[in-house]
């Protein structure tokens, strides 16, 4: 019984190494990823529609839009292939009344909107805790 419990640890910890090696790749391929956390639940808020949009001479162009997976998680924006060049401004938008109404709740607001600037090779983390009456954002890593 001991071994087995032992064996269960050691797995546990390889399938977490894998998870990180996991998000460790994505962000190498990758310059832009967000989070959802819920935070009148403390949980991640899965499938959330987010629309990645980027502005060109003034107006709004869409390049993505994906849905959050069961972590709350989007790590593919902006793909790094053939050292491609993201310097602008972004906007993501995170379409949150359909999610809280799949919980039966209402939303004072329809959507979230987070403007920002790529100005660098770096990988940019844009994530946002929500609840049905407010949000917050920041820069993550």
């Amino acid at each position: 019984m001991k071994m087995n419990i032992l064996k269960a640890a050691a797995l546990g910890g390889v399938l977490a190494m894998t998870a990180t090696a996991s998000q460790a790749a994505s962000q190498d391929d990758y310059q832009l990823s967000s989070h959802i956390l819920d935070i009148s639940t403390g949980m991640p808020a899965p499938d959330v529609n987010v629309k990645l949009m980027m502005q060109e001479n003034g107006e709004w162009k869409l390049l993505n839009e994906q849905k959050t997976d069961s972590n709350g998680r989007i790590g593919t924006f902006l793909s790094n292939a053939d050292n491609a060049d993201h310097d602008g401004t972004y906007k993501l938008i995170f379409e949150t009344s359909p999610y809280f109404r799949n919980k039966g709740l209402e939303s004072f607001y329809p959507y979230v909107e987070v403007n920002f600037n790529i100005d660098d090779d770096n990988h940019y983390h844009v994530p946002i805790t929500l609840s049905a009456y407010g949000f917050s954002t920041y820069r993550g890593s």
